[in-house]
């Protein structure tokens, strides 16, 4: 069906990641991948789905070192690692607020999610919802899964054919796949756009890795954001819910790019690795 071309995992939730040629999968995900957040004091977990409050994490990037240590690079270059007192005051500092890096997902921990206007962005009976925090933001708040950092899915895949569908779309956009944040991107070369819609429920081996397909993953408003030199684009969430509303679940039409994986076998992924359905 296709080869994987880009591995990504992103050690600190809603920070830039970094990339490899090849990455161990576990039953809980790609390992290493969102380990940590940023949290404050009134329980939420840091989460640039709602960018007015912590959109700022998007300028730091996390990645391993060569001994296992996380690493966050704040946005003047500064590297600190995890547990070093000096990374909280600088991540307290850069988002006006008191906040701790930590490894502990909290039992009840807030996620917290901007409401865009166009519809398709969040599903109606959670736009029902919707209030207007001290920001100015209409937001939503839900809770993480249970026990990790994730939003719902262990794994993230994104095919090229989704991309290029969405870029014929909107040929000002730059499609690149960072703007989605997966964890696996395959070419897909002979696919018409959005195959993943037909993969939901079906086993998925990449490389060593069995995977079943959950759902098809609903867009916020992530994706048009800056991300390093991609510049911000509210036309890239646009065109993704004029183009690509899916039903997901029980929660009606929801503009969707990629789909979420459970782990059945783990194992290593690497680039240059087949897709097969199973």
């Amino acid at each position: 069906m296709g080869t994987v071309t880009a591995l990504r995992r992103y050690p600190v939730k809603s920070m830039l990641g970094e990339t490899g040629a090849e990455m161990r999968v576990t039953r809980r995900g790609v390992y290493g991948d969102r380990a940590f957040a940023v949290l404050d004091a009134s329980g939420a977990v840091g989460s640039i789905k709602h960018p007015r409050k912590w959109g700022k994490l998007l300028s730091c990037r996390s990645r391993w070192d060569g001994t296992g240590v996380l690493q966050v690079e704040l946005p003047d270059g500064t590297t600190l690692h995890a547990g070093d007192a000096e990374l909280d005051e600088r991540l307290s500092e850069l988002l006006g607020r008191q906040v701790t890096l930590s490894d502990s997902p909290p039992h009840e921990g807030t996620l917290e999610r901007a409401v865009p206007a166009y519809e398709g962005g969040v599903p109606d009976v959670v736009r029902e919802q919707e209030y207007v925090d001290a920001t100015g933001a209409s937001v939503t708040a839900g809770r993480i899964a249970a026990g990790s950092f994730f939003d719902f899915g262990k794994v993230h895949l994104v095919t090229t054919a989704t991309l290029d569908r969405l870029r014929s779309a909107y040929p000002a956009g730059d499609f690149d796949a960072r703007r989605f944040r997966p964890n696996v991107v395959v070419d897909v070369p002979r696919e018409p756009g959005f195959p993943e819609d037909a993969w939901e429920g079906r086993s998925l081996r990449v490389g060593e890795v069995l995977f079943r397909v959950m759902v098809p993953t609903p867009r916020c408003v992530v994706p048009a954001l800056a991300h390093d030199e991609l510049p911000a684009d509210p036309g890239i969430t646009r065109t993704v819910a004029g183009e690509h509303r899916v039903p997901v679940l029980t929660l009606g039409r929801l503009a969707c790019v990629g789909v979420y994986l459970d782990v059945l076998e783990p194992g290593t992924i690497r680039v240059g690795d087949p897709l097969t359905l199973v």
